[in-house]
């Protein structure tokens, strides 16, 4: 009797010492900035890019010679600023994108997430005409950040 009695009783330890698993149901839990293109004379009007290419500084590029009406890019946590190049035929524009960063606790299994406050962009304005920021914060990719005007 003393025998089931402690096989019982190691099941049940073992048993009890095991820890559910925690997964990260969020995704992605740092959010990307997200990019709509406009026609520049009919504002309201989104506009197809066709044949770009797009990458960050010093990096490879994320897309190549797509035809879109928006992009979803990731910015630099580590930093303060993400330069990405922006290429329609053989004409390249440079959009610089400075920003604070601020990191958020979410949970054990998601770890933290960044929020990117006070968002400015510049461009030097070669095939993209006007940038208009719809918000300054980056905390959730539900609709359109930038809107680009080409």
């Amino acid at each position: 009797m003393r025998k089931y009695f402690f096989i019982i009783l190691a099941i049940f330890l073992v048993y009890s010492s095991c820890e559910k698993d925690d997964f990260c149901t969020l995704a992605p839990v740092t959010p990307n900035l997200i990019l709509r293109f406009y026609d520049d004379v009919n504002r309201n009007d989104l506009k197809t890019t066709t044949g770009l290419y797009v990458w960050a500084e010093n990096k490879d590029s994320i897309f190549i010679d797509q035809a879109t009406d928006s992009l979803v890019i990731p910015l630099n946590s580590a930093a303060s600023q993400t330069v990405y190049n922006l290429s329609q035929g053989n004409v390249i524009n440079q959009l610089t994108i400075n920003y604070s960063v601020t990191n958020e606790y979410v949970s054990r299994s998601c770890g933290f997430k960044s929020i990117f406050d006070n968002l400015s962009i510049s461009s030097n304005n070669t095939w993209v005409t006007d940038l208009s920021i719809t918000t300054t914060t980056v905390n959730n990719q539900n609709s359109a950040h930038v809107q680009v005007y080409h």
